[in-house]
């Protein structure tokens, strides 16, 4: 039987938050930093997020390895993190799972007992399995804890998924949100039809993962086809590994998304001016010249020069900064003022987060 959300939880990922991508903090030698990790926690919760992913892409799937064994410890301290500063207020406790049906499983057994409220359920490193395969592991999953859907982009192991996939998905009574990651507007379009398709759509909550659209999905109404007649849905808010970055402005913006949902029109044009520089930020951190190969390495970059992390170390030394990514980062912060807003919050308060 499926552990459900609190009433409480439940109302903040249906009413729409802010949920960063937790990175991995490695030392010079490439194993874990238990403190630069716990500072990443202590400077995501402090800067009013409404829930933490881990265990995710922006994680490094490599945690899994046996050879690497760092998922449950993973796991564990951002868990500690949050038992220690959040308080009473409802914070969303999201695990990342992945692989075949019986390591999801036992991924989210898991984050179960170490106090997680639901999964995100990647469905990368599959292609051998078809969409029928997919949807009985998420129901499997779901005897577990609640599900977030995940459509993953290709250019880092994801599939397409149609239309009918996402009505299935969200037809399982486990199903709790969608995050549409495909960056493709088509594939985003056909997933929100998806939803509205299913005979329990509305309790399907929709988080943007297209870190290259942030702005647009959010303000954007989705009026689309429903069995009697249009049917309006949103984009409620984010599990992004942008946001894993510049968090504070990410929930400044999101506040002002919500403020434009109700009518300010003030604050809708103030996120709007935000669009492009929020995609063009985006497109340095992720690396979107060379096809997302630096993307971990870009948001390490962000968070090093912060002084959160040492450097920007990835469990594969292969995997590191492109040629002229540093420049384009450097380029980012002097474009965008709001931007170089973080340094300040960061800087005010990082001693107390790495002690």
């Amino acid at each position: 039987m499926t552990q459900g959300l609190s009433a409480a939880k439940a109302a903040l990922l249906r009413d729409g938050t802010v949920i960063p991508a937790h990175p991995l903090a490695l030392d010079a030698d490439r194993r874990f930093d238990e403190r630069r990790q716990r500072a990443l926690t202590r400077y995501y919760i402090d800067a009013g997020v409404g829930g933490v992913a881990v265990g995710v892409h922006t994680t490094q799937f490599e945690i899994r390895r046996p050879e690497i064994g760092l998922l449950r410890p993973v796991l564990e301290l951002a868990a500690q993190e949050f038992d220690a500063r959040v308080g009473d207020r409802p914070f969303l406790r999201i695990a990342g799972v992945a692989g075949p049906a019986a390591q999801a499983v036992a991924e989210a057994e898991l984050a179960r007992d170490l106090g997680y409220d639901a999964v995100l359920v990647s469905p990368g490193g599959l292609s051998e399995h078809d969409l029928d395969y997919l949807l009985d592991r998420s129901a499997a999953v779901g005897e577990v804890l609640p599900v977030i859907g995940f459509y993953l982009q290709e250019a880092v192991g994801g599939r397409y998924l149609p239309s009918d996939y996402w009505r299935r998905l969200a037809d399982q009574d486990s199903t709790v949100a969608v995050k549409a990651a495909p960056f493709d507007r088509y594939r985003t379009l056909e997933l929100v039809q998806g939803i509205v398709d299913s005979d329990r759509g509305e309790q399907v909550a929709l988080y943007t993962g297209n870190d290259d659209n942030i702005v647009t999905d959010l303000l954007t109404p989705f009026v689309l086809r429903g069995r009697s007649g249009p049917v309006t849905r949103r984009f409620v808010g984010g599990l992004l590994g942008h946001w894993a970055v510049w968090t504070r402005c990410a929930v400044h913006l999101h506040e002002l998304v919500r403020k434009a949902w109700a009518g300010d029109e003030a604050a809708r044009v103030a996120a709007l001016s935000m669009t492009a520089g929020v995609t063009d930020a985006n497109a340095a951190v992720f690396d979107v010249r060379n096809d997302f190969a630096g993307v971990i390495a870009g948001v390490h970059e962000v968070l090093r020069r912060q002084g959160l992390l040492e450097g920007t170390w990835c469990i594969d030394p292969a995997e590191g900064l492109s040629v002229g990514q540093a420049d384009e980062l450097t380029r980012m912060v002097h474009a965008y003022e709001w931007l170089r807003e973080e340094d300040g919050f960061i800087a005010a308060r990082l001693e107390g987060w790495l002690s």
